[in-house]
């Protein structure tokens, strides 16, 4: 079905609905707002961790939220490849967020990690709950795919986490 070529959402035309695009790009910005929140949160820990582990830890951050930096890019490109923009403020980010941007008291690893697992698995719980919606009822199974990768690099960080915790 040929569509106008008035603007950008209008002229997608890769198998799914107009509407359902809708509703794949509102869920996908509300992963990249979860996505954004985390790498901030992460880059904070990274700059201010404390404590007798405070190298190890400070490079292990580092590689947390250059991963976030990466994940937040391809989730802005797959909202971007099904023809819709994609929010980038904080203030947009603050409104789609399932994550709290306040930070717990204290600098340790420990609490860190706590504090980051507790946000890694929030995610986790989201994504899987929106995977069967992208594929069965929004007909949009690449996107059902990479979230479901997504949840795997997630539940992967989480298991990390968790590691150290113990």
């Amino acid at each position: 079905m040929k569509t106008s070529k008035k603007n950008t959402k209008e002229t997608t035309n890769i198998g799914i609905s107009a509407e359902n695009r809708q509703a794949v790009a509102d869920q996908l910005s509300k992963i990249l707002a979860d996505e954004f929140v985390l790498y901030s949160k992460t880059l904070n820990f990274h700059w201010n961790v404390e404590g007798p582990d405070f190298h190890p830890v400070h490079l292990f951050l580092e590689t947390l939220y250059k991963e976030q930096q990466e994940i937040i890019d391809t989730v802005a490109e797959k909202i971007r490849s099904i023809g819709h923009y994609v929010p980038a403020s904080l203030k947009k980010y603050s409104q789609l967020t399932h994550l709290s941007e306040e930070m717990k008291e204290g600098n340790n690893s420990q609490r860190i990690f706590a504090e980051l697992l507790e946000d890694h698995e929030s995610i986790i719980f989201f994504i899987r709950e929106n995977i069967k919606a992208m594929d069965d009822k929004y007909k949009a199974q690449g996107i059902s795919d990479y979230i479901t990768g997504l949840m795997g690099k997630h539940e992967k960080t989480a298991w990390m986490l968790r590691s150290h915790l113990k």
